[in-house]
């Protein structure tokens, strides 16, 4: 995947929290990706590893990958 992107194509919501277990997002924000500006895109990317932590769910490593 690309670096302009957190998916790690494990594409799934978690019920509980609706968060995608892989990247952290919301389904409304994978759908608006593609029309977000750059600045947009890196303050979601800098926002997730703290909102997977608050959600429990295990963080995504700085490359992409579960650690």
């Amino acid at each position: 995947m690309s670096q302009d992107t957190p998916c790690i194509a494990v594409c799934m919501i978690d019920p509980r929290t609706n968060l995608c277990f892989g990247c952290g997002r919301t389904l409304p924000e994978i759908a608006r990706w593609g029309q977000m500006s750059a600045e947009e895109r890196r303050a979601l990317m800098t926002a997730l590893p703290e909102r997977m932590d608050a959600a429990g769910l295990p963080p995504i490593s700085g490359r992409g990958r579960r650690e």
